[in-house]
């Protein structure tokens, strides 16, 4: 296998923060990239652009919400899957799977589920049942898989700065958060949490309130990986200083980094 770098990052609208993305790459240059909240129709997509910095890419545009993209560097990513197996009804970009570098990588866009209780927190939750029953046979597979992405799910209080302000939030509801568990009773690896095991990281912070400023976060953005993959994990962390660049994104990229050879 081969030394690779994953990211995963919510730009929170491509259009308006491709420059930060595009020097993002540059900076970083991670192997793969997995991207949510496009804010983008297919049409609007910067694909050119993209390519011009090296990178191939598949993508799941939807008009002003939602939408991801995988993209590879100096490759083209082969897809495999839009949308989960059973929500075929679904209007939302959310799911694509596609083949890159020897890796599977799926990437997600988890439903936020605000405001909770109510339609979009059932929504959030049926949406979470068909990722974990697809996910099921990837975590078995003898292929390296990954899931990417935003999950909007804070898993422990850990995770988050200071849980109290955030009790009625869909993304610390005890649902949530036995959904992501059930996920990671398949045998699936939280790269970040697994080398960093006692650490504050985080990958969002809100705009509001000072919380970049106060480094009052919450890590809801994850790399999981299945028995295939995590023997390779090398490195795990969060590109913050992008959360700090002119009209960021509330997100920071978080990455993996992945050895040729497995790890004693």
């Amino acid at each position: 296998m081969k030394a690779l770098k994953i990211a995963t990052f919510n730009i929170n609208g491509i259009r308006s923060r491709l420059p930060g993305l595009l020097a993002w790459l540059e900076r970083e240059q991670p192997d793969i990239a997995c991207l949510q909240e496009l804010k983008a129709a297919d049409k609007d997509f910067p694909r050119q652009a993209l390519e011009a910095a090296g990178y191939g890419c598949v993508y799941q545009g939807q008009p002003a919400w939602n939408g991801v993209a995988i993209l590879a560097r100096d490759s083209e990513p082969l897809e495999v899957r839009r949308g989960l197996p059973g929500m075929q009804d679904d209007s939302q970009s959310r799911y694509l799977e596609a083949a890159v570098h020897g890796v599977l990588v799926a990437c997600l866009y988890l439903p936020n589920g605000n405001p909770q209780p109510g339609p979009k927190f059932d929504y959030k939750l049926a949406w979470f049942e068909h990722l974990i029953t697809h996910a099921q046979g990837l975590c078995a597979s003898e292929h390296p898989t990954v899931l990417a992405g935003d999950f909007n799910v804070v898993p422990t209080d850990q995770d988050i700065y200071n849980p109290r302000s955030w009790l009625k939030d869909a993304l610390l509801q005890p649902e949530s958060r036995a959904c992501y568990q059930r996920l990671l009773g398949q045998g699936w690896i939280d790269a970040v949490r697994h080398l960093h095991p006692d650490e504050r990281v985080y990958t969002f912070w809100d705009y509001f309130r000072n919380h970049w400023a106060r480094n009052a976060g919450l890590r809801i953005d994850h790399l999981l990986l299945n028995r295939a993959l995590a023997p390779y994990l090398k490195a795990a962390g969060v590109d913050a200083w992008v959360r700090n660049e002119p009209k960021a994104s509330d997100h920071a990229p978080t990455w993996i980094e992945l050895g040729s050879r497995k790890r004693r």
